[in-house]
């Protein structure tokens, strides 16, 4: 119970702190520009887009950018295919903000990163102008002092602890040892000790038993107000409802006036459709994830039964996309689930189903993917997904086709993802549910170059 306390106390006053920076209100809002982290896409933002909106932020004013190569380089000053540098990842950044200042005639913004996201706001804060550009940076999960910091391990990469990347953005800005660049109001936000990139040991990064030197406080900055969030993981330190409401606090210096995510009777959904690199040099090391559009493909969707997730009726949108990969716009009925179903060549056919959508959104990227080696005997393949967050069996209530989720750990929340390869013929509904959210889908043959996925919105 003393554990319990002491965390809300810390929560507590972190959102005090927060509440004491203050940023323009009502029709000044500043724009918000929201980065992503390594290998994810803007679609991540979508719920936290949505929570900015339902508390009356602008839609015009609130922009989550794409990486095109988001992966992080394994050495940060050799090129490799398909991956970023950080000076590029920074210049990329950069050149969002100052799109977005010239659309908006803003005279600065605010933003707010996941991850590998906040290294390039650090970056372009420190060393690219960004300290006359932005008011307020607000960084979740960010490995500020690395995922590991061992002398002589891997050194060149950006995420450790002891490279000259690192060690260069947390090198003492002042007398007091500060280690964020004035005059931007800096906020982290962390998890306890359930952030897999936080972590004293290597588990994570594929080395049990093995310390990686560096502590559950390793996103905290000297200099920053730094939030302590109790259990959420990686990614919900910034996906999460309370990682919005201690975000909106610091920026607005007010509590939101909700939590939840405000309905919209009309809702009209766009995004990109993407795919996946192949490493040019070495075809054997297979795809990387990438945020390119995938010009020529195919997108039919469907309207599904809740219970069933059989289609109900002919597709309501079809396109095939253009050079910018765009698939919409497509006015959705609100409560009513749908199936995405992306035809490309070199891909399988792809079927995502979604639960009902409760507001527009331009963030609906769709990604076509490709049938994994392992799966060459299976039936079907069903993917549970669950992008803004991990599964975590402890702490959540979550459940695929009646059982405990294939691959997820009994303690620790670390993936994001379970698969079942389905071993029976012929089609059938398949579901699962994770804290309230529920998905059903139908299997597709795998022998016909099929896959399914059911993706999370929570």
């Amino acid at each position: 119970m003393t554990t319990r306390r002491h965390l809300f106390a810390l929560v507590a006053s972190s959102l005090l702190l927060g509440a004491c920076a203050t940023a323009p209100q009502g029709a000044n809002q500043p724009p918000i520009v929201f980065v992503h982290g390594n290998g994810d896409s803007a679609a991540i933002w979508q719920s936290t887009v949505w929570r900015f909106e339902s508390n009356g932020w602008p839609s015009e004013r609130l922009h989550a950018i794409d990486l095109p190569y988001p992966l992080a380089r394994d050495d940060d000053s050799k090129a490799q295919p398909g991956r970023t540098s950080t000076t590029e990842h920074m210049a990329y950044l950069k050149a969002e903000v100052e799109q977005v200042l010239r659309a908006t005639g803003a005279q600065q913004v605010v933003l707010v990163a996941n991850s590998r996201g906040g290294n390039a706001v650090r970056n372009y804060i420190q060393n690219g102008g960004g300290d006359a550009t932005v008011s307020h940076a607000v960084l979740g999960g960010t490995p500020n002092h690395g995922v590991w910091a061992t002398k002589g391990l891997r050194e060149a990469n950006e995420f450790s602890g002891t490279g000259p990347f690192l060690t260069a953005l947390n090198a003492p800005k002042n007398a007091a040892g500060d280690e964020v660049t004035g005059p931007v109001k800096w906020m982290t936000i962390r998890s306890h000790n359930n952030d897999k990139f936080a972590q004293p040991d290597g588990l994570w990064i594929g080395a049990k038993g093995t310390p990686t030197n560096v502590s559950f406080e390793g996103p905290a900055l000297k200099g920053a107000t730094n939030a302590v969030l109790p259990r959420v993981d990686h990614r919900e330190t910034s996906f999460s409802p309370a990682a919005f409401d201690t975000a909106y606090r610091f920026i607005t210096g007010q509590a939101p006036k909700t939590l939840n995510v405000t309905t919209q009777a009309a809702v009209v959904l766009n995004g990109k459709i993407v795919g996946l690199g192949l490493v040019p040099t070495d075809p054997a090391s297979g795809n990387y994830a990438n945020n390119l559009p995938l010009p020529g493909a195919l997108l039919a969707v469907y309207a599904t039964d809740p219970a069933t997730g059989e289609r109900k009726g002919a597709a309501v949108h079809n396109t095939r996309v253009a050079t910018d990969g765009l698939w919409g716009p497509f006015t959705a009925q609100a409560g009513v689930p749908y199936e995405f179903v992306i035809s490309a060549p070199d891909y399988a056919t792809t079927h995502i189903y979604r639960s009902p959508f409760l507001r527009s959104s331009s963030l609906i990227h769709l990604r076509a993917e490709r049938a994994a080696a392992a799966d060459k005997d299976a039936k079907s393949t069903v993917t549970f997904n669950r992008p803004r967050g991990y599964f975590d069996a402890e702490r959540d209530k979550m459940v695929f086709d009646g059982k405990t989720l294939p691959g997820v750990p009994a303690t620790g929340a670390g993936v994001s993802s379970s698969k079942i390869q389905l071993m029976e013929d012929g089609a059938r509904a398949i579901s699962a549910e994770f804290n309230g959210e529920k998905i059903t889908g139908r299997s597709w043959p795998a022998a016909e170059n099929h896959l399914v996925i059911l993706e999370l919105t929570n």
